[in-house]
């Protein structure tokens, strides 16, 4: 077994403690040491049965011997990850792929360092997942779908076949997308939206069908994440 250290300790980061765990009955892999967060109210609390808050973020460099996987995000903040991984500054290798064992990864498919797939995840055929992401419960993707680094799919999604999720784009629950659509980076997708044309960057769709809202939430300070 390896060590794992989650980085952040929100809903995210609990739902990947339940994959890690589950993972572990199965075929015992990861031993959790802990979460690490900035918050100073939550050093040394468990926010999760028997899984303390260790420390802040940034020890995690200091922490060799353990694979990290960044668990943070939300709608109002889905560059989150992106500024703690290029924070941290550590190699690939340092990040572990967190995938529940009740997901489903067919052969062909591929899926990058710092991901995490959740509960009952499909991936069908030829799927490429790059690092960082998060597919949560019951997302569906099919053939020859690709995911960039950074991106975020929220429960119950599917992806017609040929779809691409460019980086760091934010896909909401229960949305449905066309195949060979291209939901470009840093756009979010609302909740429940069907999604029937290409979604350009950094714009918010939302609907059935999904229309052009507005720019993305605070876009000039999602620019500055992005650019920083």
């Amino acid at each position: 077994m390896k060590d794992l250290v989650i980085v952040g300790a929100g809903g995210f980061a609990g739902e990947t403690v339940a994959a890690v765990q589950a993972l572990n009955e199965v075929t015992p892999t990861w031993r959790l040491l802990g979460f690490l967060d900035d918050d100073p109210a939550l050093r040394g609390q468990c926010p999760y049965p028997d899984v303390p808050v260790l420390d802040g973020v940034d020890a995690a460099r200091e922490m060799r011997t353990a694979s990290v996987v960044v668990c943070v995000g939300n709608p109002r903040d889905y560059a989150a990850r992106m500024r703690i991984v290029r924070r941290l500054g550590l190699p690939p290798e340092r990040y572990a792929t967190v995938v529940h064992p009740s997901a489903q990864v067919s052969a062909g498919c591929s899926v990058g360092p710092g991901s995490v797939l959740l509960a009952q995840v499909v991936l069908t055929a030829q799927v490429r997942i790059g690092a960082h992401v998060a597919v949560m419960p019951q997302v569906v993707l099919t053939h020859q779908d690709v995911v960039d680094e950074y991106v975020t799919i929220a429960s119950g999604v599917r992806l017609g076949g040929g779809v691409r999720l460019a980086r760091g784009a934010y896909v909401g629950a229960g949305a449905l997308v066309r195949e060979g659509l291209r939901i470009g980076s840093w756009s979010l997708v609302g909740m429940g939206s069907v999604v029937l044309h290409d979604i350009p960057p950094g714009e918010v769709w939302a609907g059935s069908p999904a229309r052009y809202l507005r720019p993305a939430t605070s876009s000039d300070e999602l620019q500055e994440s992005i650019n920083r």
